[in-house]
């Protein structure tokens, strides 16, 4: 086998598989592998964990089909290497000899008989806007959490509501809720939850075309953008309550600059360390934010604000704020409140399809 192609190109599709590829599956070692399959001018691109796995479908300059699985992440961080423009891949005896210009380096080889067969999602495809679908993960996986002993937490909620599609993940500490204005993604009622590494990973996969494919099956999903398609096991859980985190209105709403805001937080976060809160002073013609610690020293940043309701200070874990902040979109921001030991719920001003709820921190003084 032998094919030669765009360091880029193939690069890119590396990367993606080396993200996917197990690195803690020592029983089978070709779990760390990716797959090349060449045949004509057309090659495929295989990586799986038995859980998720990607697959590129590229056009290169084919010498000889075959097929042949080495390690993703050394085929990754070797190509990624080399200069800008084409790369040689060949086979030779148990080998992958990767060519660049004056550069050449040889990978072991897995036995191709080792690396499982990848299946895709069973179930009549759907469309949806790429962009779209990648913007509601991103304001919504944040929120995932990345602890594997709470599986039912590390899932994002996928569920038809009678408006569209809704998105919501929490890791008990904040909530995120993305509702689209899409009906034909999901049956009436349906429900299904996707792990959150997955969903990472394809946010990334769909900045690279306009349209995504979707096929939701009993057990799988597969995702189809352009020449790539990622298929994930569904998650067989029940996703937590979370309807009873959101209040139907709140008596107290900060409205300021989301940008300075952003900002503010930034450099609070400097000497706020994991346990320290950020305090939150709402106001009401100002936001004051204060961080306070014994050792390193105090952080004070007062910035425009309006307030409807009562004056309160909240404390709030820093880097959950940020991720909120960073996620609702729009020039403003407003912050929803009842009391400095319930949830508050950040939204973009004249955004009401996405909401992030966080927990307070509590205050020692």
């Amino acid at each position: 086998m032998k094919f030669r192609v765009e360091r880029e190109v193939l690069a890119e599709a590396l990367g993606a598989c080396a993200r996917v590829a197990s690195t803690r599956n020592n029983a089978m070692p070709a779990l760390s592998g990716v797959r090349l399959a060449l045949t004509g001018d057309e090659l495929t691109i295989t990586c799986t964990d038995n859980d998720l796995s990607v697959q590129f479908v590229l056009t290169v300059g084919g010498q000889g089909d075959g097929v042949v699985v080495a390690s993703a992440k050394l085929l990754s961080d070797i190509v990624r290497s080399t200069p800008d423009g084409k790369v040689t891949i060949e086979t030779q005896n148990e080998e992958v000899v990767v060519t660049s210009g004056r550069f050449q380096t040889t990978v072991s080889t897995f036995a191709a008989a080792d690396f499982p067969n990848v299946t895709l999602a069973s179930a009549p495809p759907v469309t949806i806007s790429a962009p779209l679908l990648a913007d509601a993960l991103r304001q919504v996986v944040r929120a995932a959490s990345t602890d594997m002993q709470r599986l039912a937490l590390t899932g994002v909620l996928m569920a038809a509501e009678p408006e569209g599609l809704r998105l919501v993940a929490t890791d008990s500490y904040r909530l995120a809720v993305r509702d689209l204005a899409v009906t034909n993604v999901l049956g009436h009622g349906q429900r299904v939850v996707l792990p959150s590494r997955a969903l990472g990973e394809l946010q990334r996969l769909l900045a690279n075309g306009d349209e995504a494919t979707i096929l939701f099956g009993s057990d799988k999903a597969t995702f189809t953008i352009g020449n790539v398609t990622l298929t994930t096991n569904l998650l067989q859980i029940e996703f937590p309550n979370y309807r009873q985190l959101i209040q139907a209105s709140y008596p107290n709403k900060l409205t300021t600059s989301r940008e300075q805001l952003m900002e503010a937080i930034r450099r609070c976060r400097i000497l706020a360390r994991e346990t320290t809160p950020v305090r939150l002073e709402m106001g009401n013609e100002s936001l004051r934010l204060v961080v306070m610690t014994q050792d390193l020293g105090n952080t004070v940043e007062e910035i425009d604000a309006s307030l409807s309701g009562a004056e309160m200070t909240v404390g709030f874990n820093p880097e959950y704020l940020a991720a909120g902040v960073e996620a609702v979109v729009g020039d403003e921001i407003t912050i929803e409140t009842s009391d400095p030991i319930k949830p508050a719920v950040l939204r973009g001003v004249g955004a009401e399809d996405y909401l992030y709820l966080v927990m307070p921190q509590r205050l020692n003084n």
